[in-house]
């Protein structure tokens, strides 16, 4: 598997001059099989405009295209509309989430409102694309089977306001976990714990300083520390910590990727076109 990112940022896109190096759109990411010669791409944030250009731009050619969503809050929806395949006649894209408790009734709905004519002047329905909107409890039976080698994604609901889901990806023997947009309160959470034990690559929301997260609890994030000790309790291999905030910069960031490597060498912070292999 090799994941890349093509949106590093919570909350907000920022285009300011200092925010290049890590990015500025928000939450995205691309899932490629190289084996299969397909992808699933994982959340929509504005990050979703440069992933649909680079597929229309290599010709990518996939009948079925799945989006996962972790949840829907703005910043990992808010790209969907500008996602060129879907305005490509007879694509077919099943919007996806998965996992126990959900609270959404109708995910159709939660697309249809941001694009409204009051805020979109193109409709859902007029896109081109055949959209199929999915909510499942249990997802390896929906991912098993391609190229006859078995994909086994599990979900679990993580603390965040609306709620989110984190995700872990094994085929092949490897595991990749994504844990974006989480708050962990005064403990980390064991049942996520258990949801990353092991992993090859871990993928952790990290938008706050330990002082900033004290300013903003209930906002539904983590800092960089409980990134780094949910890592260690898990054991995983490799930690990548996104969903940067928008008033960090990269001058901010590349000094806490320096502190986050003196305790856990083996982590980097995400930035836009970071392409990586789980292995």
């Amino acid at each position: 598997m090799k994941l890349k990112f093509y949106g590093t940022r919570g909350s907000i896109p920022t285009c300011d001059a200092g925010f290049q190096l890590f990015g500025g759109n928000t939450t995205c990411l691309q899932l490629r099989f190289p084996d299969t010669k397909r992808i699933a791409i994982i959340d929509a944030g504005t990050g979703i405009r440069n992933l649909g250009k680079d597929l229309l731009a290599i010709g990518h050619k996939q009948e079925h295209l799945i989006i996962i969503f972790t949840h829907f809050h703005w910043d990992h929806i808010q790209g969907l509309p500008f996602f060129g395949p879907a305005y490509t006649p007879g694509q077919k894209i099943t919007i996806l989430t998965i996992g126990k408790h959900q609270t959404i009734h109708s995910l159709r709905e939660v697309f249809e409102t941001q694009m409204q004519a009051e805020y979109f002047p193109v409709q859902l329905d007029h896109m081109g694309a055949d959209f199929d909107f999915l909510a499942i409890d249990q997802a390896s039976e929906h991912f098993t089977g391609i190229n006859g080698i078995q994909t086994k994604v599990s979900a679990l609901r993580q603390n965040h306001p609306g709620g989110a889901y984190g995700l872990r990806i094994e085929r092949h023997g490897k595991v990749l976990v994504i844990c974006t947009d989480v708050e962990h309160e005064e403990t980390i959470d064991p049942h996520l714990v258990e949801l990353a034990r092991g992993a090859d690559l871990l993928v952790h929301d990290a938008q706050y300083t330990a002082d900033e997260l004290a300013t903003h609890r209930g906002w539904g994030h983590s800092s960089y520390d409980q990134a780094m000790q949910f890592a260690e309790l898990a054991g995983v291999k490799r930690l990548v910590l996104t969903h940067h905030d928008p008033e960090h910069d990269d001058e901010f960031l590349l000094r806490m990727e320096k502190l986050c490597q003196a305790r856990f060498p083996n982590c980097l912070l995400a930035r836009e076109g970071m392409e990586l292999t789980v292995e």
